[in-house]
């Protein structure tokens, strides 16, 4: 295959090579096989290897491509990624990467909180708040269990369409804005239950992540416990150093 760029367009170089690559590791040819090597893709592209390399690492960053030390670089195998730095409802998450996902399971009760849960909220455990279970995935199947719990307050009734993105829900049905998210991020054996509906073994690793959100006035909203299976799904964390 021949690749080429625009050396006359007033995009630099390494950009166009980025665009170039992210149509390259579409094509079904280098779904098992290593992409063309450093040396004879920048001597056909004309540019130089520092420049081709910059777009190859950014790619490898975005965990698109893997790089195996003296083989070669090749296509990554499909995997959910979430960025900290950027957060969003999941629905979001998946729609800004243009990924597909289907609900598998939805599930709706009131429950009677627990003393942690009732004191994240500050409420009575007398007081029941709505508790919302889902499991999503991809077409090709399911690869994530959550469960949401809501602070009373925003009104929630159980009868949204929970199809659309949640903070979307909240914030133009119930005019709640998600403004802060603290999170918790572990390693979990999977139990009888999440293992049931992941449908992996009974102690299989999850990545667990665990989500406390609030409001623009620093309001509990929603607490959500997130199961994922551990090979579908990568957690990217980006931190820029202060001057």
């Amino acid at each position: 295959m021949k690749f080429s760029i625009d050396h006359k367009s007033p995009v630099p170089l390494h950009i166009q090579a980025e665009e170039l690559l992210r149509n390259l590791i579409k094509d079904p040819e280098y779904a098992t096989k290593f992409l063309p090597n450093e040396v004879d893709m920048a001597k056909q592209l004309a540019i130089s290897r520092t420049t081709l390399r910059q777009a190859l690492n950014k790619l490898v960053y975005e965990g698109l491509l893997i790089r195996k030390k003296g083989i070669g670089t090749k296509v990554a195998e499909v995997s959910v990624s979430s960025k900290a730095s950027n957060w969003l409802s999941f629905s979001q998450e998946m729609q800004a990467r243009g990924i597909p996902i289907k609900n598998f399971e939805l599930h709706i009760s009131w429950v009677f909180p627990d003393e942690k849960l009732a004191h994240f909220f500050d409420i009575a455990t007398d007081k029941k708040v709505l508790k919302l279970e889902r499991l999503r995935g991809k077409a090709e199947g399911a690869f994530v269990y959550f469960i949401s719990y809501f602070h009373p307050r925003i009104g929630l009734t159980g009868d949204e369409d929970f199809k659309r993105p949640l903070y979307e829900i909240l914030e133009k049905d119930h005019s709640i804005i998600a403004d802060l998210s603290k999170e918790e991020i572990s390693a979990k054996a999977a139990d009888k239950f999440i293992a049931s509906k992941l449908d992996v073994e009974v102690g299989s690793p999850l990545l667990f992540r665990k989500r406390y959100v609030f409001d623009q006035g620093d309001r509990p909203i929603e607490y959500n416990l997130g199961y994922y299976l551990a090979d579908s799904f990568v957690y990217t964390v980006e931190s820029r150093r202060d001057a």
